[in-house]
């Protein structure tokens, strides 16, 4: 593959940050799945995690998970293209929703947060126990890559069980990222519907939860929400404490897994001179193309498997194929 395949180059319509973005999650793509095995993942006590998984043919394959963004779940249209792809291609793929999300809904005493760093590790440690003999990739999208960062640099005991990792856009530092969103004329729209979305979970909350802390339901931007319900509902003190623990800038220099971070100079959301003031482990590679907005990279020619998602292109490359699987679907 010659690297020319590796840059992204927008239609010159789209070279605009929120317009890849809105371009990117207005527009699914082909997202039709085979029959997926559900898994419950017992988190902590009376906290519940769907995990659903796509078998790959080949008994051997490595496993692939996928952790989507805020406002999405397992069946989000980027996660359930890649999935897809990478299915194709004959790796054994797993989708996680986090708490209170997807299928899980109503499932966790407490939504889910930018720093649920023993979420995931308990959802990795689950696919080891399933498959021990084969190697576990991690995709984090958006705030799940945040997760995915901080969980990677966070000290420990035990040894990884995670051979390489990719973080997509993903808001190194949640106190800028939720300002922004909160308070820019740019980042309404988007409020608006991540505010829509936490909404919802918060009703299935309090239906399946009596007694546990809930959103008051009028919270109208992601601060106030990560000050009234996040941070309490966490066991820190405020918002601040909040940001300053779980935002994985404060990690990325103890990373020692082989680690991609994909995020784009016109991130709306994630400003890109955060990535060149903080300390960074030499495990650490960058991607950072000029366009694409956030989770958008929405090409101006097909790319080599004929469609326009570079984002996806590169992840599937970066997670490398395994024995063809015999159907497409």
């Amino acid at each position: 593959m010659t690297s020319d395949h590796y840059k992204f180059k927008p239609n010159f319509l789209l070279r605009n940050g929120f317009v890849q973005t809105i371009f990117g999650s207005t527009f699914s793509g082909t997202t039709s799945l085979p029959k997926r095995k559900v898994h419950k993942v017992c988190v902590e006590k009376q906290s519940i995690l769907i995990l659903l998984e796509l078998p790959s043919k080949n008994p051997d394959a490595s496993m692939v998970l996928l952790a989507h963004g805020m406002g999405g779940c397992s069946e989000s249209g980027y996660m359930r293209r890649i999935a897809r792809k990478l299915w194709i291609r004959g790796l054994n793929v797993f989708m996680m929703n986090q708490r209170g999300c997807g299928l899980g809904m109503g499932l966790s005493n407490r939504l889910w947060n930018g720093g649920d760093s023993h979420d995931l590790g308990q959802v990795i440690e689950y696919m080891s126990k399933l498959y021990p003999k084969r190697s576990i990739n991690v995709i984090g999208f958006s705030l799940s890559g945040n997760i995915l960062l901080k969980y990677l640099g966070e000290k420990r005991t035990q040894p990884l069980k995670v051979s390489k990792a990719f973080a997509v856009n993903p808001p190194i530092d949640l106190k800028m990222s939720s300002h922004f969103i909160s308070r820019s004329r740019e980042g309404i729209l988007f409020n608006s519907y991540y505010m829509r979305q936490i909404h919802l979970q918060g009703a299935a909350l309090g239906e399946c939860f009596l007694g546990a802390l809930l959103p008051s339901g009028i919270e109208k931007t992601i601060l106030e929400f990560d000050e009234t319900y996040t941070a309490p509902a966490a066991g820190y003190k405020d918002a601040d404490i909040y940001y300053s623990k779980c935002s994985s800038k404060v990690y990325l220099g103890n990373i020692t897994v082989p680690t991609t971070i994909l995020h784009s100079a016109d991130d709306p959301f994630v400003q890109s001179e955060i990535f060149k003031s903080v300390p960074m482990s030499n495990s650490i590679e960058i991607l950072t193309p000029k366009y694409g907005g956030h989770m958008g990279y929405i090409l101006k020619k097909p790319s080599p498997w004929g469609d326009y998602r570079w984002m996806d292109f590169v992840i599937v490359d970066w997670a490398g194929s395994e024995r063809e699987a015999k159907n497409e679907i």
